[in-house]
């Protein structure tokens, strides 16, 4: 059966058509074509650069927050920053004030007292006087059977029972000089709350300490100048250094017992080594008569597992990479063997030099931008998983650093090509046509 003449198109009719229909470049059609043909060879680069892609992904994402939470476990591990009084004197009434003023309300910081009092059969022992609600927080790598209860803030209205067993206040002629008024304060409310305390007072006792002053872990008296006090002892507390051969205090009553003020003040200061830095030299000028010093091996061992776990992802993320960049080598060369044909062919109908080096550049550069948006998103899964299993916390995914992987994807991709764009233009039409 013949077509009636209404069927019969023109060519303007025919490139009407083809104008309307949806268009698709030739290049993305050679491509589609290229890696359907060539299935093998096309995974296996695109597989290599999904990997490199989601290696790095995965270590940008936890190079930042491996710092924040590292930093975090470290001030586990107790104070990064001491301020020492001056020749044993006693530090500033308002220095803990002027230390959370100086380095702000994030800051942890926590006053300690000191004094050697004897037991019953004459034994020294260190006493200290801390916060214990502070002390629990700097110090969570204290091993602590149970925690004294920290005595509240007493308003003048509403005063405790005595703490003093026995015993007479220092004459104030032999007060000590070094601690002035806060001595003379404490020395005026033992006086006026002398007799006999209503219960003791809970003590944290290091393991050490305890065999010496109460072995069977019943309550026991202290002295310190003549004044007597009773203890008892609420928990064990176990560190392997000196703390264990230490009795620690609340605050409140060890002041009020010995009448010594807080002489150290251990701070955990956030941040890198040089905002630490900066931290110390704001406590100088705030505290110009006290002593700051750094805890240099906290600072120290920081430094060194940032330094090292900083070095380590460095070293695998750029290790999978080059292997990355060697897979897709070996690939393009086999690539281009496989395809010395279709590139003879493109050069015998006019393709310049330039023209077939830059569409197989376009390929390699399609190919690496292909695997940065799928290893972008199987890194930000790999990062959340390291995170979880490692740090039990999640690792926020950070879109920022996508455009830093997809530019790497496609440098590598690009830099993987130069050799096989180099034999390529070794490609001669008449041989490769004529099956030479």
């Amino acid at each position: 059966m013949s077509a009636s003449p209404s069927t019969v198109h023109t060519p303007q009719q025919v490139a009407g058509r083809r104008a309307k229909a949806p268009h698709t470049s030739m290049f993305v059609r050679m491509l589609i074509r290229a890696a359907v043909l060539r299935r093998g060879r096309a995974a296996s680069a695109l597989l290599a650069m999904v990997v490199a892609a989601a290696v790095a992904t995965a270590m940008m994402n936890l190079y930042v927050d491996v710092q924040a939470k590292l930093r975090t476990e470290f001030r586990n591990y107790g104070a990064n920053v001491v301020v020492v009084a001056k020749e044993s004197n006693s530090l500033p009434a308002d220095a803990l004030a002027r230390v959370e003023s100086s380095l702000g309300s994030k800051t942890l910081a926590v006053p300690f007292s000191y004094a050697v009092a004897r037991t019953k059969d004459g034994q020294s022992v260190v006493v200290v006087g801390t916060d214990f609600n502070r002390a629990r927080q700097l110090n969570r790598w204290w091993n602590v059977s149970h925690w004294p209860n920290a005595s509240p803030p007493s308003s003048p209205s509403a005063k405790v029972a005595p703490t003093v067993v026995t015993g007479q206040a220092a004459p104030k002629g032999r007060q000590n000089t070094a601690h002035g008024a806060s001595r003379g304060l404490a020395t005026e409310t033992m006086q006026a709350s002398e007799g006999r305390q209503t219960a003791p007072v809970e003590a944290l006792v290091g393991m050490r300490a305890a065999t010496a002053v109460t072995p069977d872990r019943k309550p026991f008296e202290l002295t310190f100048q003549g004044r007597t006090l009773q203890l008892s002892p609420a928990g064990l507390l176990q560190t392997g250094a000196s703390e264990d051969s230490r009795i620690y205090l609340d605050q409140s009553e060890f002041q009020t017992w010995t009448g010594v003020a807080p002489s150290t003040i251990e701070i955990a200061v956030n941040g890198s080594s040089e905002e630490i830095e900066q931290g110390i030299k704001q406590l100088t000028r705030a505290l110009p008569t006290v002593d700051v010093r750094p805890v240099r091996q906290i600072m120290e061992a920081e430094a060194n597992v940032l330094n090292k776990t900083r070095a380590t992802l460095y070293a695998a993320a750029t290790l999978i990479v080059l292997t990355a960049a060697l897979c897709v080598l070996a690939t393009l060369i086999g690539w281009v063997f496989d395809r010395r044909r279709d590139f003879a062919i493109m050069k015998a109908l006019g393709a310049s030099e330039r023209l077939v080096n830059g569409f197989f550049a376009a390929e390699a550069a399609a190919l690496g931008a292909i695997g940065a948006v799928l290893g972008f998103g199987i890194g930000i899964g790999v990062a959340a998983w390291i995170g979880r299993v490692n740090f039990h916390a999640p690792v926020v995914p950070r879109f920022s650093v996508f455009p830093y992987v997809l530019a790497g994807s496609i440098a590598v991709a690009l830099i993987s090509a130069v050799l096989p764009i180099g034999l390529l233009r070794r490609v001669q039409p008449a041989l490769i046509l004529r099956g030479e």
